[in-house]
This record gives structure tokens, sequence and C-alpha cells, in this order.
């Protein structure tokens, strides 16, 4: 790669740029014996539209390196339809936070409801798997600058929790 490709890959993005969106419809086969979303489909469904999120800002591939938490709020049936949008909340030197939000959608009824939200850690890495810079992320409204700041202090809670559990371990 020639140094200006370089260079260009690490200029600041805007959050916008990373923002992505994949709906999925719940078929049978993503559902439970009750008719309701497996968990385990939502979890997957909201490693992809993170993953999406985080491939638009770096222009590199990156792996999942954590899930902070997840809540399932509402239960989601087979035949609707849920919506996923995610984007780069900030970047870090080799890693990225990444939002995920998912709505259910009732299309027959017209309805739309809150199912869960995530925050995902991503790296980016290059062909080998070593880690590679990201480039800075530049919050533009109220709202991705409130997402900015809490990214850094869920980082710091993140590094906390990884420090104490590595002292547990001993």
């Amino acid at each position: 790669m020639a140094a200006d490709d370089k260079i260009k890959l690490n200029q600041p993005r805007p959050v916008h740029d990373s923002i992505s969106e994949m709906a999925e419809i719940v078929l049978p086969n993503d559902a439970n014996p009750l008719n309701a979303l497996l968990g385990g489909r939502l979890m997957h469904w909201i490693d992809l539209a993170g993953a999406m999120a985080a491939h638009r800002h770096s222009r590199q591939w990156v792996v999942t390196a954590s899930i902070d938490h997840l809540d399932f709020l509402v239960p989601v049936r087979v035949g609707d339809l849920v919506i996923l949008r995610s984007s780069v909340n900030r970047a870090f030197r080799t890693s990225m936070e990444v939002g995920v939000k998912v709505w259910v959608e009732n299309y027959r009824e017209e309805e739309k409801r809150h199912v869960s939200s995530a925050y995902l850690t991503f790296v980016a890495i290059d062909a080998t798997g070593n880690r590679v810079p990201v480039p800075p992320v530049i919050p533009e409204t109220a709202d991705e600058k409130r997402r900015y700041e809490d990214a850094g202090r869920r980082r710091e809670i993140r590094s906390a929790e990884s420090a104490r559990r590595t002292q547990v371990r001993g």
C-alpha cells in the first residue's frame, strides 16, 4: 500500500460515514417453539450490524473483541421485521466502540418498538491478524458528541473490569 493510501485511510471520519442499517424478517427457522426470535439469532444480527459500521469507519477487516451488555426488552415474533442501526461512537488506537440499536416493526399494525441496544468493541486487523490503527471519529451532532463522551467512560469501566478479572485469576 502506498504511503498516500495509508494517510488517506487514517484521516478522521464523521460518525455519519459509519452509519449502517440492516433489516431481517423473522422466519420460523429463527424462532423457538413459542414463535419468538431466538436470543442467539438476535445477538448474531447485532454482531453483523456492528461489524458493518466498524468496517465502514476503519476501511479494514475487523473482529469482535467484546459486547458490554444485552437485554431483550420485548419479544419479537415470526413474521416481524427487525431493524438494526449501528454507528461508531468512538475510535481509539486500533479499536472502535460501536452502538447498535434494534427495533421490531410489526408492519401489519404499523407499530415499532425498541427491542435492544448494545455496545460492541471491534478491533481492526490486517490480513495476517495484526492490529492496525483506525482513524479518529468526528462527532458532529449533540447526540454523537454525547455518545462519544459516554464511550470514553465505558472504556474506562471496561479497562477497570478487565484489570479486576486479571487480578482475580492471579
